[in-house]
């Protein structure tokens, strides 16, 4: 086939997902009907669990989702609805008002259950209050995006080492070391507060959002990345010195036990953030208005390492980690890695050319479509082994609901046609 045909065959695809299966399943779930806010836990056919627990991570991630796809016209409107409520929910509930910033956990009617200040969740609703502002122009939005900016710059940045400390208390004291995070940084929080001060510079305009995300960029590229081999390191110690990666008490994604009390080998990477930080680097490239030839490199190094060494070319999909340099170590295939690489995929090959990433990406596209969608429900299942043997069934949970099903899907079909549009 041309590539313009691989391009069309690729894209009806995606658009009959989102379309008739992915947008109609979020439209009719999630709404906490009683309470407002989100009910996030959902089962094999995505019928609420009876587990009502509301994490600051999904409530925010569900604003973001549904302000996006109305952003992008899409739900005639039920989406911006469904954004509304979950933003009053979130104003009236998990806002600090004593000591500022949000709790981690409430309970289905908004008492807070873990009061801790995680700059994880705090990324997020920078993310999610200024997308929603940017859908609904709700001036609130921005506002309170802004009061959580000023939070963690003035009571969680480290001024001794730079970046930002992520585990505090309802005070902003830090957490105890170890397990409890206080001493410790990491690439993914300082990666989705980049994209935090992303969105919170295109809803603003404010330049100095602007030069806080430029400063995350470089932060990232000088001590997060491996001198060599361009690859994230998952954890460090507050000077930036590179740490095995341990499982915290407040673990996010669904994170699985690690054979070693150590923690996870220090020569280890994760396919799925690389491809991850990678696309988000050129969104923020585009949306600060960057030359994109000074981070040509760094994307090359991000997506090269993903398609040489995480993709299962026998059986389809990406797997979790490895080494950085070498062969797939952890061999499972998580939904959110996969919906990653499809949108980094496609990205490397609008910036590139070449086509090596346009095969990466169908194979990734032909094993999400033929195993890891859920199509007679219509969202994704969580976690495959390396044989695409299915491992965990459920639809949504504290950290699994539309933010990289919905999000990468609507990144695709975009995507794929402006390729399209490109051959005409």
């Amino acid at each position: 086939m041309s590539l313009k045909e691989r391009y069309i065959a690729a894209v009806k695809e995606v658009q009959d997902h989102l379309f008739n299966e992915l947008l109609p399943f979020w439209m009719d779930r999630g709404v906490d009907k009683e309470y407002g806010g989100f009910l996030t836990y959902l089962d094999s056919k995505g019928r609420p669990t009876g587990e009502t627990l509301k994490t600051l991570v999904c409530q925010t991630r569900m604003i973001y989702t549904c302000s996006s796809a109305h952003r992008r016209h899409f739900g005639q409107g039920r989406f911006l609805e469904h954004a509304q409520q979950g933003v009053e929910f979130l104003l009236k509930h998990f806002w600090d008002e004593e000591h500022t910033g949000w709790f981690w956990t409430c309970a289905q009617d908004g008492t807070p259950v873990n009061r801790s200040k995680l700059i994880y969740g705090h990324s997020f609703a920078i993310y999610a209050l200024s997308e929603y502002t940017m859908a609904s122009g709700d001036p609130r939005g921005l506002e309170m995006a802004e009061e959580t900016y000023k939070s963690i710059t003035t009571l969680a940045a480290d001024g001794e080492h730079g970046g930002f400390f992520e585990f505090m208390e309802e005070d902003w004291r830090r957490k105890a070391p170890g397990v409890y995070g206080g001493d410790r940084k990491s690439l993914d929080v300082h990666m989705h507060l980049m994209e935090a001060f992303t969105n919170l510079y295109e809803a603003s305009g404010e330049s100095r959002y602007k030069d806080d995300t430029i400063y995350m960029i470089d932060l990232i590229q000088d001590h997060m990345l491996h001198p060599e081999y361009g690859t994230g390191i998952a954890q460090f110690a507050l000077d930036w010195t590179p740490l095995r990666a341990i499982i915290f008490k407040n673990v996010w994604g669904s994170d699985r036990d690690v054979e070693e009390d150590e923690g996870r080998p220090l020569d280890n990477t994760s396919y799925g953030h690389n491809v991850e930080l990678g696309w988000l680097l050129r969104h923020a490239v585009h949306i600060l208005n960057l030359d994109l030839e000074a981070y040509k490199p760094t994307l090359k190094k991000l997506y090269d390492h993903a398609l040489d060494y995480g993709i299962d070319w026998e059986r389809g999909g990406i797997y979790c980690e490895g080494p950085h340099q070498g062969l797939a170590r952890e061999r499972n295939k998580e939904f959110w890695q996969q919906a990653e690489t499809m949108v980094a995929m496609l990205d490397a090959h609008e910036v590139f050319g070449e086509s090596r990433y346009l095969d990466a990406y169908e194979n990734v596209h032909r094993f999400v479509m033929n195993y890891v969608i859920n199509h007679k429900v219509g969202e994704w299942y969580p976690l495959f082994d390396e044989n695409n043997k299915l491992l965990w069934d459920y639809m949504g949970h504290a950290w699994k609901i539309n933010y990289h099903t919905m999000r990468a899907t609507m990144e695709c079909e975009q995507r794929l046609s402006r390729l399209i549009a490109s051959t005409e």
